[in-house]
């Protein structure tokens, strides 16, 4: 039902709580099947002898110096056509994403996204039946003037 769902724009900002992220700047994007987030020194570990991923995030695009570690179970291995149309097998978790007064579980794609402007790409999937987006306008939920 179209009056259940949560308005958004073509930029807002958003919570991975799990990651310990708050106030990413992200890109909301209907073209793109698979939400995708930049990340560096991406491993793979055993939590209780289940694969996991340790990775690093600098979630502040003005300051590199500033790095959150983080860790989340592996919910898959995928084969992903990147928007230059290459393909390239990422890593997939699924961690909780916040944006206004919402919440819910996305599964997110890790990968280098340092020459993007956005670290985090929002795609279909993660929207679900959740969201609308007016992609005139920016920061709905966040209420952040735009730059």
């Amino acid at each position: 039902m179209i009056r259940d769902k949560l308005l958004i724009g073509a930029l807002e900002n958003v919570n991975l709580p799990e990651l310990g992220i708050t106030d990413l700047k992200i890109r909301v994007d209907t073209g793109a099947q698979t939400s995708s987030l930049h990340v560096d020194n991406i491993r793979s570990i055993k939590k209780n002898g289940k694969p996991w991923v340790k990775f690093d995030i600098h979630p502040n695009l003005y300051n590199v110096d500033e790095v959150v570690t983080a860790e989340a179970k592996l919910k898959d291995v995928r084969w992903i056509k990147s928007s230059n149309g290459t393909r390239q097998q990422r890593y997939v978790i699924e961690t909780l994403f916040q944006i206004g007064n919402r919440e819910w579980p996305i599964q997110i794609t890790l990968t280098d996204r340092s020459d993007m402007t956005y670290l985090m790409l929002f795609g279909r999937e993660g929207m679900a039946d959740n969201v609308l987006v007016d992609p005139s306008e920016t920061f709905i939920c966040s209420g952040e003037n735009p730059e």
